[in-house]
């Protein structure tokens, strides 16, 4: 798999979230950005690189199944943090 321009293939990363009082949040209720790893960048991508964490918005991109892994392609203007 090969990602083009401006694209990022990624791996969602998902984490359970709690209140303080120990209640259990979905993505909605808690959070405007989700972490995923990079699995490949495109060719006009300069900064991000293959195995980086990130943080993007969740409402960025199209998820897809390949092989039975889900990924996700966001643009690199989607990326709010490089960890």
């Amino acid at each position: 798999m090969k990602a083009i321009g401006k694209y990022i293939v990624i791996t969602p990363v998902v984490e359970e979230l709690r209140t303080d009082s120990g209640l259990i949040l979905t993505d909605e209720d808690a959070v405007r950005y989700k972490k995923g790893v990079v699995i490949e960048s495109g060719s006009l991508v300069d900064v991000i690189k293959s195995g980086d964490e990130i943080f993007y918005d969740k409402n960025a991109g199209h998820t897809i199944m390949l092989g039975g892994k889900t990924y996700s392609i966001i643009l690199e203007r989607d990326v709010v943090v490089v960890l």
